[in-house]
C-alpha cells in the first residue's frame, strides 16, 4: 500500500456546475458524433473507388452523310480550282501563241511588202530598158535604106515578102488558126497561149524544137535584117538572147502573136509595134 493512500489532498476540489459540465458533454458529444461521420464517410469512399465516365458522342447515320457531303464538297471545290488553274494555263499559252503568230505574220507581211516594191522597182526598170531598146531600133530603121518591093513600118522599111510556101506555109497556118485565143501567162495551148508558147507550138508542127522562152526564142536561128523578112520568121522585141515578146512574121508587113491579156492572140501590121529583130529557123 502507499505512503499516501491515506493522506488527504491539500488542493481545493473545483467547484463544477451543473451546466458547466453539461456543455462540456455535449461539445464532447459533438465532436466524437463528427468525428464518428467523418470516418464512416471515409470508410465509405475507401471501399468504393471514384470514377468518371466520359460520353463521347455516338456519329448517327445523319452525322454521317453529312461528314460525306462535306468530303465530297471539299473534292469538288479542289477539282474546280484546279480546272480553273488548267484553264487559265492554256489561255496564257494560247495568248503567247497568238502573239507569236501575229508577230510572224506581220514579219511575212512585210517581206511580202518588201518583195512586191523590189519587183516594181524591177519591172520599171524593165520597162525604162525596153523603151530607150526599142528608141534605139526605130533610129536604125530610120537609117536603113528602103528597098523595093516594100512596105512602111514606123519611119524604116522591111521586105513585104510574098506567099509563104513549105514549111513556112504551115506554120502561118497554125498561129492563124488561134487567132481569138485567150492569152494567158505559161499557156501553151490548145486554146490559150503566151507568145513563146504559141511560137513553140508552131514550129513544132513542121518538126522544129524551139525553146520554150522568148529569151532563148530570140536566138534559136539565124539573125535576119527586118529590111529582108520572110514569112516564117520569129520576130523579137527586146535585145536577142534578152527578149521580153516574141511573134510569128505571116508575110505582106503582117505578124501574129499572142500579145497580153486584154487583145490575146491577134494579127497586127508591123507599125503596130515595130520588132526589135528577127531570126530565121526554115
Amino acid at each position: 500500500m502507499s505512503h499516501t493512500a491515506h493522506i488527504r489532498s491539500h488542493r481545493k476540489p473545483r467547484n463544477r456546475s451543473a451546466s458547466s459540465l453539461a456543455m462540456r458533454a455535449g461539445v464532447a458529444g459533438g465532436v466524437l458524433g463528427t468525428l464518428a461521420v467523418a470516418g464512416s464517410s471515409a470508410s465509405a469512399y475507401a471501399a468504393e473507388p471514384v470514377t468518371q465516365t466520359l460520353e463521347l458522342p455516338t456519329l448517327t447515320a445523319d452525322l454521317a452523310a453529312q461528314a460525306a457531303q462535306s468530303a465530297e464538297t471539299t473534292q469538288q471545290v479542289a477539282a474546280t480550282y484546279q480546272l480553273q488553274a488548267e484553264r487559265d494555263a492554256a489561255v496564257s499559252k494560247a495568248a503567247k501563241q497568238a502573239e507569236a503568230n501575229l508577230a510572224k505574220a506581220k514579219k511575212k507581211a512585210a517581206e511580202a511588202k518588201k518583195k512586191a516594191e523590189a519587183e516594181r522597182k524591177a519591172e520599171a526598170e524593165r520597162k525604162a530598158e525596153v523603151a530607150a531598146s526599142r528608141g534605139t531600133e526605130r533610129t536604125v530603121l530610120t537609117d536603113a535604106a528602103p528597098v523595093s518591093a516594100s512596105t512602111s513600118v514606123s519611119s524604116g522599111t522591111v521586105n513585104s515578102g510574098s506567099t509563104a510556101t513549105g514549111s513556112a506555109a504551115t506554120v502561118i497556118a497554125f498561129v492563124k488558126a488561134q487567132l481569138g485565143d485567150a492569152y494567158v501567162s505559161g499557156g501553151t495551148g490548145p486554146n490559150s497561149w503566151d507568145c513563146s508558147g504559141l511560137v513553140q507550138a508552131a514550129f513544132k508542127q513542121v518538126g522544129v524544137d524551139l525553146p520554150r522562152v522568148s529569151q532563148n526564142q530570140s536566138t534559136a536561128g539565124t539573125q535576119v535584117s527586118l529590111s529582108n523578112l520572110q514569112p516564117g520568121d520569129i520576130l523579137y522585141w527586146g535585145g536577142a538572147g534578152s527578149a521580153y515578146h516574141v511573134a510569128v512574121y505571116v508575110g505582106d508587113g503582117m505578124f501574129v502573136g499572142a500579145q497580153n491579156p486584154s487583145s490575146g492572140v491577134v494579127e497586127k501590121p508591123l507599125s503596130y509595134d515595130p520588132p526589135s529583130g528577127a531570126v530565121r529557123v526554115l
